[in-house]
């Protein structure tokens, strides 16, 4: 009797272990998801993590908290989600200058085999736009007169390699222009100065620009992208107006950490499409000047292998550089 006794507690000593491990990992997600975006509070990523943040948590029953990580283009806040663990509990939500075109610009820059596609979540619509003084009133036009005054229309942007940046020096390259960059530190100062006059040519952001172009301050000459934007289809593209060629879509992507299990990968895609498909969460970023998306991993992951190389050619034949 006692040796089947201490038989019985060796094999429940042995088994044990065995037991617990396999007991079932919790559900994802079962604790607080942090949601980095490396803007400033405002800006479009910003706006757009923090609606994100606010549908999740109704969705899943847990908390989003939206950190806010600027700097260095975007790499800062990049740098610290691909450090983080890849278990599917940190995210960036961040635009494509990230992804696409910083690696290319700044040596710093997070590798892109360090991040993950999740999936496209917006669009955000940019215009090539023009002080209401210049006389141009559509891309030919612009173009005939930049070639008639070599050097003396000015384009700015809020940063050497930004996107912007990247727009009018394409746009010089395809037109054969030579309107003159010229770098401000963030948006806001260098839209204050086209609206004063002292730069002429603006690729900008539509929903900060809005205000402008309905009080007559600035004339809308195209949108940048490859076609017409859904909440704006009375805009042509640039391409159609006169360049074609010209294509800079700007959009803002969900990222993890390379190595999170693709069981996790997929819950957060299909969070993210199922908050996109809300009629009312599609109205609130279309007040936004923002175009949801529902977009699937493997087209995020196939669009930036595209325009990865599609950036790195551009910037290494028009000699951009980053400041």
């Amino acid at each position: 009797m006692k040796s089947r006794l201490i038989f019985a507690v060796i094999l429940a000593a042995i088994v044990a272990p065995f037991g617990a491990g396999a007991q079932p990992a919790p559900a994802f997600p079962s604790r607080t998801i942090h949601v980095i975006t490396p803007v400033t509070p405002g800006g479009s990523p910003d706006v757009l993590a923090r609606l994100l943040a606010e549908e999740l948590q109704k969705k899943w029953g847990q908390p989003l908290v939206v950190e806010n990580k600027p700097g260095v283009s975007g790499n800062l806040g990049a740098g610290y989600v691909a450090r983080s663990a890849p278990d599917g509990y940190t995210w960036l939500v961040a635009p494509n200058n990230v992804m696409v075109m910083n690696p290319h610009l700044i040596k710093t820059s997070q590798p892109a085999k360090d991040l993950a596609p999740v999936a496209m979540v917006v669009k955000t619509p940019f215009v090539l736009v023009v002080n209401s003084s210049v006389p141009a009133k559509s891309v030919k036009e612009l173009i005939a007169l930049a070639k008639a005054r070599p050097g003396e229309l000015n384009f700015g942007s809020p940063g050497s390699g930004q996107p912007q940046h990247i727009a009018g020096e394409l746009f010089n390259s395809l037109a054969g222009t030579k309107m003159v960059h010229v770098p401000y530190r963030g948006a806001m100062p260098a839209v204050a100065d086209l609206l004063a006059g002292r730069i002429q040519v603006w690729f900008g952001a539509v929903n900060t620009l809005l205000p402008h172009i309905q009080a007559g301050t600035i004339r809308v000459l195209g949108s940048l992208g490859s076609k017409r934007y859904a909440s704006f289809p009375d805009i042509p593209t640039v391409a159609e107006s006169g360049l074609p060629g010209f294509d800079v879509d700007i959009w803002v992507a969900a990222m993890v950490p390379e190595g999170v299990p693709s069981d996790i990968v997929a819950k957060i895609q299909s969070g993210l499409s199922d908050v996109m498909s809300r009629p009312q969460v599609r109205e609130r970023l279309a007040q936004q000047g923002l175009e949801a998306v529902t977009g699937t991993t493997d087209e995020l992951r196939k669009l930036i292998e595209v325009d990865y190389a599609r950036y790195g050619k551009l910037i290494q034949e028009m000699g951009i550089q980053a400041e």
